[in-house]
């Protein structure tokens, strides 16, 4: 494969100029999770066809090696985990189907770096991210105001148009504490979806609007995240809001934007009773019994112990990916109590760290590190425009996978493809076409 620098690599040409349409579609599908599954699964298949007839036809390949190097080694270490627990897994059948269908993740990566390579495809991509989330924040807002969601209701009509049931069938509705917006109350991922995408609304904000601009974006994604109720997606904010808020506004006026930002959501919370329910059961943690924490945690508690059950009983690769629920039973450490997640197993280990360890042990947990090492050492051998240009994909990338937190599983379809999706647009943005080349170790 030809080492082509950054400034002079091959365009994709046309063979690929259908990429930014496939990756900003497949994350506008996301409150449809089946339909952004198919249409990422088959964009993923197609570039992995055209990558085969370039290199069958000995055509210039559309990225630079540091691209296709980076963004295979993001996959290696989410993937060789999954390899390497499956062969004496609990479930070997769901631990290698899930193997074998995350290969499709490769092609996926590369796909999502070709597609913002070109400062074209790059303004298709990272601007569509920033207007998705940030109607999905007014969206959610205006639920908030009027009781539903204009964008869910419109889906809602337009599945029934198409002769479809209902996007959430009323055995399915769960009477969560918070505010779903498009997503609906059968699939509350609206607060972590807006958490993780904020970067990319926060640096264009910043970069036309100023301190003002940012103030603006920060106070609309802010609001939708905090009644959105998922409490790892607070914590996933702060830690992009302080991380963008420190280089934009200073630290003086980030105090300032704190102080105010706590006397809205005080104000906010004097107005909503679900909020103030969700403090509620976090305030549980200040009880000085395991009880109380586990209360304020929704039950985590009981399932971390499980997990490091798991951890102990299988150290070196793990009861295998998606094996949580089969291991349940044997590690569950309070049996005859009732569950406080609504009863039946525990389903993954809501902590990243716990994930790794329980279904993929130790030498899952070190693919992990490796990858991590592998992103910060092209952070540093990138010049100061690639820095500039993929800082807010790699803040993304950082916040979502930010171990003091809790969060959904890694090796689910859903948050899986969030994740790899973020990985290829951090390959790609680092080493797009335009920015200064790497500089050499």
């Amino acid at each position: 494969m030809r080492n082509w620098p950054a400034e002079h690599a091959p365009a994709p040409g046309r063979a690929f100029a259908w990429t930014p349409a496939w990756v900003l579609l497949a994350v506008a599908l996301w409150p449809l999770p089946g339909p952004a599954e198919a249409v990422l699964s088959l964009g993923a298949l197609a570039v992995a066809v055209q990558l085969a007839w370039c290199a069958l036809r000995r055509r210039p390949l559309p990225l630079q090696r540091g691209a296709f190097v980076l963004a295979g080694l993001l996959f290696g270490a989410y993937w060789l985990p999954e390899l390497l627990s499956a062969a004496d897994a609990l479930d070997r059948a769901r631990a290698w189907k899930e193997t074998l269908a995350d290969l499709r993740y490769l092609p996926l990566l590369w796909g999502v770096a070709i597609a913002v390579r070109e400062p074209r495809g790059r303004g298709v991509v990272l601007g569509g991210l920033a207007l998705l989330a940030l109607a999905w924040s007014v969206d959610a807002l205006l639920q908030a105001l009027a009781g539903a969601s204009p964008l869910f209701l419109a889906l809602d009509a337009l599945k029934a148009l198409a002769g479809g049931g209902p996007l959430c069938p009323v055995a399915e509705v769960q009477a969560w504490d918070r505010v779903n917006g498009v997503f609906g109350d059968c699939n509350p991922k609206l607060g972590l979806v807006l958490a993780s995408l904020a970067p990319f609304v926060l640096a264009p904000a910043a970069a036309r609007g100023r301190a003002w601009g940012w103030c603006l974006a920060a106070a609309v994604l802010g609001l939708a995240v905090v009644l959105g109720g998922a409490r790892a997606a607070w914590l996933t904010l702060a830690l992009v809001l302080l991380a963008t808020g420190w280089r934009v506004l200073g630290p003086a006026r980030l105090a300032g934007f704190g102080a105010a930002a706590l006397l809205a959501l005080v104000a906010l919370y004097l107005a909503s009773p679900p909020l103030q329910q969700r403090v509620a059961r976090t305030a549980l943690a200040l009880q000085a019994d395991a009880g109380g924490i586990d209360g304020a945690l929704s039950g985590r508690g009981r399932i971390w112990r499980g997990a490091l059950c798991m951890a102990r009983e299988h150290p070196l690769n793990g009861v295998g990916v998606r094996g949580f629920r089969r291991a349940w039973a044997g590690c569950d450490p309070a049996p005859a109590q009732e569950t406080l997640w609504g009863g039946g197993e525990a389903l993954h280990a809501h902590q990243l760290v716990l994930e790794l360890l329980s279904e993929t042990g130790v030498l899952g947990l070190l693919a992990w590190l490796g990858g991590a090492w592998a992103a910060w050492r092209g952070w540093c051998r990138a010049g100061p425009a690639a820095r500039r240009r993929a800082a807010p994909a790699l803040l993304a990338l950082a916040a979502t996978v930010f171990p003091l937190n809790t969060h959904l599983a890694f090796y689910s379809t859903f948050w899986g493809g969030v994740l790899m999706l973020l990985a290829g647009l951090y390959a790609g943005l680092l080493h797009a076409r335009g920015d200064a080349p790497a500089a050499r170790a």
